[in-house]
Parts: C-alpha cells; sequence; structure tokens
C-alpha cells in the first residue's frame, strides 16, 4: 500500500485586495481628487491670508451664509439617502434602492438650483472675474464705460437703417437720431428719441453744473432745472449782446454814409456761458475723489458732492419716469472692492468645480434610475461607488462652506 508523501496542495496565490476593481479604480480616482481640490483649497487660504483687506462685507460678496447653509444640509442629507440605497441593492430591495436614489438626486437638483440663485446674485451685481473695480479710478472709469455702452445699445435699438440696410458708426447714430427728433410726428417714437437724448446729455453736457458762490468757492449741482435755467439766462445775455454788436455796426455804417464820426465802442463784453458738464466730463476732469477722500485734500467736500450727484443720476435714471431708458440702462453702482477680482476668481474655480462634480454625480443617479424596473443586483457595486463619488462631492462642501461663508481670518 502506497502513501503519498507529498504536501496537500495549496490554493493558488492571489494578488490584489479582495475588493472590487471598479470600486479599487474609484478610491483611486478619488485620491486624486482630494489632491485637485487641496490645491485649490491651499491657494484659497495662502491668498486670503495674504490679503489683509479681503471683501468679507456681504453688500461687496453678496454671500448667503443661509443659502450655504441650506445647501450644506441638502448635501448630508443626500449622502444619507445614498447609504441607505446601497443597503437597500445589497438587500434585494429594489423599489427602496429607487425612492432612495431619486431623493438623492432630487437633492443634487436642489443644490444646483441654490446655487443658480447664489451666481445670479453675483452675476447680476456684476461680481465677476475682471469685472470689479479695485480702486476709486477703476470705480469711476466703469460707471462711464457702462453709461455708455448703455446710450450705445439704446443708440443702436432705436436707429432704423436705410434702404441699404448699413449701420454707420454710433456718432452718426447720435447725430441720426437728433434729426430725426426735430421732425417726429409719431408720440411714441418722439417719446422715444427724447429719451435717448435725454441719456446721451447726462453722459455728455447736461449732468452737472459748476458754480460760484459770492464767497468764490466752487459748488456743484445736479438739479435740472438749475441747469435750464442757466442755459436760459445765458441765451437771453448772449441775444442781447449779439443784438447789441449789431446795433453798433449799424451805427457805424451809418456814420460812414454820412461822413461823421464813428460812434465809441460801447465796450460789449461776451457773456460767458455756465459750465455744464456731463458724467464723462465729470470724471475726465477728475472733480476728485468719489470715495474716501484724503483727510488732508481741500476738496474732500466737493468729492462727497460728486458721490451724491452719481447717485441722484443713477436713481434718475432707473425711475419710472425714465421706463424708455431704464430697459437699456445696465449700469452698476460705483463701488470699488479692493482684492474683489481675487475672491471672485477663488470662489468661482472652488465652487465652480464642485458644482461639475455635483453634474457628474446626477449623471452617475440618472443611469442608474434609468433602469426602471430592470435594475437588478448587477447594478449594486455600481450604486456603492457612485455613493462614495457622491460621499466625496459632499466632503468637499462640507469644507468650502466654512472656509468661504462662514470663517472670517
Amino acid at each position: 500500500m502506497s502513501h503519498s508523501s507529498g504536501h496537500p496542495a495549496k490554493p493558488p496565490l492571489k494578488m490584489g485586495l479582495a475588493i472590487p476593481n471598479s470600486k479599487l479604480c474609484m478610491w483611486l480616482f478619488l485620491g486624486t481628487e482630494i489632491m485637485f481640490f487641496t490645491a485649490f483649497i491651499g491657494t484659497y487660504l495662502v491668498l486670503r491670508l495674504g490679503s489683509p483687506d479681503w471683501p468679507s462685507d456681504v453688500a461687496d460678496t453678496h454671500i448667503n451664509v443661509r443659502l450655504g447653509g441650506l445647501n450644506t444640509f441638502v448635501l448630508i442629507f443626500s449622502s444619507y439617502m445614498v447609504v441607505v440605497a446601497h443597503e437597500a441593492m445589497t438587500l434585494k430591495d429594489f423599489g427602496k434602492a429607487k425612492k432612495s436614489l431619486w431623493i438623492t438626486f432630487v437633492c443634487g437638483i436642489v443644490f444646483m438650483g441654490v446655487k443658480g440663485v447664489e451666481y445670479y446674485g453675483k452675476i447680476s451685481h456684476d461680481i465677476v472675474p475682471g469685472h470689479i473695480a479695485e480702486t476709486e479710478d477703476q470705480a469711476l472709469r466703469k460707471l462711464v464705460n457702462e453709461f455708455r455702452e448703455s446710450r450705445d445699445e439704446m443708440g443702436r435699438a432705436l436707429f432704423v437703417p436705410g434702404e441699404d440696410g448699413e449701420v454707420p458708426d454710433l456718432s452718426k447714430i447720435s447725430v441720426a437720431l437728433r434729426g430725426e427728433l426735430s421732425g417726429a410726428t409719431d408720440e411714441s417714437r418722439k417719446a422715444d428719441l427724447q429719451a435717448f437724448v435725454k441719456l446721451e446729455d447726462r453722459l455728455q453736457n447736461s449732468f452737472l453744473i459748476v458754480e460760484t458762490d459770492p464767497e468764490g468757492h466752487q459748488i456743484l449741482s445736479s438739479d435740472q432745472a438749475r441747469i435750464e435755467a442757466a442755459r436760459v439766462a445765458f441765451s437771453k445775455l448772449e441775444k442781447a449782446a449779439t443784438a447789441a454788436k449789431e446795433l453798433h455796426a449799424a451805427a457805424i455804417a451809418k456814420a460812414a454814409d454820412e461822413n461823421r464820426e464813428a460812434p465809441a465802442d460801447p465796450g460789449i463784453v461776451d457773456p460767458v456761458p455756465p459750465t455744464i458738464i456731463g458724467l464723462s466730463a465729470a470724471v475726465r476732469r477728475e472733480l476728485l475723489p468719489l470715495f474716501e477722500a484724503s483727510h488732508e485734500s481741500v476738496d474732500r467736500e466737493a468729492g462727497h458732492h460728486l458721490n451724491l450727484h452719481i447717485t441722484g443720476l443713477l436713481d434718475e435714471m432707473r425711475s419710472e419716469e425714465n421706463a424708455r431708458i431704464a430697459a437699456f440702462f445696465s449700469v452698476h453702482d460705483p463701488h470699488p472692492i479692493k482684492y474683489g477680482n481675487v475672491f471672485a476668481s477663488t470662489y468661482f474655480i472652488m465652487t465652480g468645480f464642485h458644482a461639475i462634480h455635483v453634474i457628474v454625480g446626477l449623471i452617475l443617479f440618472a443611469i442608474v434610475l434609468k433602469q426602471g424596473p430592470a435594475l437588478d443586483e448587477k447594478w449594486t457595486d455600481f450604486v456603492e461607488n457612485s455613493g462614495l463619488y457622491w460621499h466625496f462631492v459632499d466632503l468637499v462642501w462640507i469644507f468650502l462652506f466654512p472656509l468661504i461663508y462662514i470663517i472670517k481670518f
């Protein structure tokens, strides 16, 4: 009887971890994602700590802590529902899994909707990288540029091309519209043209009147009635001076005809036109700082007045009385925000990439939900991996929320 002298066979050696390959790949992918967002967050911290006047006022940033908090709650709740969905898949309760995934999907939609509201609030106030004025001078120039763009947009909208269909440059459009106004008969068209002329006048030559008080100090006024009164008074003086000159010239001619000595020069002085300037000229002249003039400046009060006049001008253009102008008027209040462009850049980069990841997560859940009644245990690993990805998205937001919305360095 023979006996086997060999050792019992060992099971074949298997390399790797006791997890599905798909789950291992997801963990590796999330490792790269951690490095991806760590770079953004680290850069944000360096920039913010190195900027002592980083914008933190809600009036400047339009950061809504309540909306951010709502989104945090929505994501945390959605992560819990993903866990419920995966547990239901392992128990082969596919109906419950689908309900949980639908709740997660809706939470993701809600998150994106809230984020859209936040983005709209910033975009509507032009809190966009590269658009933010960070100094007083930039704020003034931006104000005039936006005012001019509104005027140009209104001019293009009102101009009616001729038979050739050619649209001239903006300066010729202005001349054409002003010329059309003198002969306009249609009341609606006439009102539109008058609104355009008013908008252009505020930009060019009827925003402020510069006067000198009895003590010799310059005073500024944006009262249009006062400006018109100054124009009327100047027109009367100009006509009187012209009439006096013509009368004197006639007397000289008559004396020459009669061989008499010419009358003495009456010393007619041409009246000085009032100093009426437009918004562009006010900024171009740099009638002193609009914001926070230095205490040493003798023109601090004038800068304060200019600020009041610009506020009044914007209110006037946006009023119901100027509804025809308001339809084209897209001018933001002049408000410099120091480090505003860096703030906006970091905010949109971090929250924007996070939003993209949320959209990818929604696509993953949509793929599962699309299976409908065909959903079975074959999708268990897919749901688990999608859940891992969603947890990561949630974790990133838990870091972003306090850093952007709450903590003030």
